[in-house]
């Protein structure tokens, strides 16, 4: 079996690993560590950052020591631990980059200003710091694309099912929700991911109620569902993306679809459909792996290092 290849490199978290990392003291040693030439990796560093790797290296190690230092440990032990090569030679450096001695490091930030927004952030990693003009992320929007995204994943993986084991009954009796049904094969499990956002968008359009023929798995395939989750997946993202832009979310629609009807608010809807979804790519892995099937671990994580 193959497996989607994973993430792709994050060479600037490879980059900045190798301009912190306690081993390497020259940037030699960080070029080393990263697979690059000292010229290659000191250009690299500096056109994604706007900093050398000497002097980010540097700043970031006075951050920590003033961290450090702030929680009552000793200036010898910080300036000999963090590289320096006496505490007299810590001491100037740090009265020159922060304005007071480490002795009065309780004083002053342990942050000093950047040309990255890359600082120190306790107790052993880095922060960056978005750009202050940037839009802020919207969380929704992420996280609608990311579902639609690994469904489509997982519906490519299930390709390699035969038609027996798409709608093998594995775990039969398994419901999700007491309306929507059993779902006890691989197909029934994926296509009511994809039925849940058809049913909701005719309940926002104002539609009919939707046939489920093309969502189910004794009338579908995994070829087929994939295309029918494209078109469906792309109404649905546009329909979250329209009501948001337009400041919508917070419309509330009467579910006449139901009996006896009910109303909704528009965001309610989209965190119950994410939920939901979540929850069923978690049996589809499940149920995939038990036909022999791998998958990645679908983390918003790792899919936002890929794209």
């Amino acid at each position: 079996m193959t497996v989607s290849p994973g993430p792709r490199r994050d060479r600037l978290r490879e980059l900045l690993d190798a301009v912190v990392d306690a081993d390497n003291s020259g940037v030699e040693e960080m070029a080393r560590s990263s697979h690059a030439s000292e010229f290659h990796f000191s250009r690299e560093v500096r056109r994604l950052t706007g900093e050398s790797p000497a002097a980010m290296r540097r700043r970031i190690m006075l951050e920590r020591a003033a961290w450090r230092l702030q929680r009552g440990e000793k200036v010898t032990a910080v300036a000999t631990e963090e590289g320096w090569s006496s505490a007299e030679v810590f001491s100037r450096a740090f009265r020159r980059t922060f304005g007071v001695p480490p002795s009065r490091a309780a004083d002053v930030p342990f942050r000093v200003t950047a040309p990255n927004g890359l600082h120190f952030h306790p107790p052993g990693s880095l922060w960056l710091d978005s750009a202050g003009d940037a839009k802020e992320p919207d969380i929704s929007q992420l996280m609608v694309a990311h579902d639609i995204a690994d469904t489509g994943y997982l519906l490519d993986r299930a390709g390699e099912l035969t038609e027996t084991q798409w709608a093998q009954p594995v775990a039969p009796g398994q419901v999700v929700l007491d309306w929507d049904g059993p779902e006890p094969s691989v197909g029934d499990v994926l296509g009511a991911i994809v039925w849940t956002k058809e049913v909701w968008l005719a309940t926002i359009d104002g539609r009919d109620f939707p046939d489920r023929s093309a969502t189910r798995a004794a009338t579908t395939t995994a070829a087929t569902l994939a295309a029918h989750h494209e078109v469906i997946g792309g109404r649905w993202a546009a329909m979250v993306s329209e009501y948001s832009a337009d400041g919508r979310l917070g419309d509330t629609v009467i579910d006449a679809l139901c009996d006896p009807p009910e109303s909704f608010q528009l965001y309610g809807i989209i965190a119950h459909v994410l939920n939901y979804a979540a929850l069923r790519r978690g049996l589809a892995r499940a149920m995939l792996a038990g036909h022999g099937v791998e998958t990645h671990r679908g983390d918003p994580l790792e899919w936002m290092r890929g794209n």
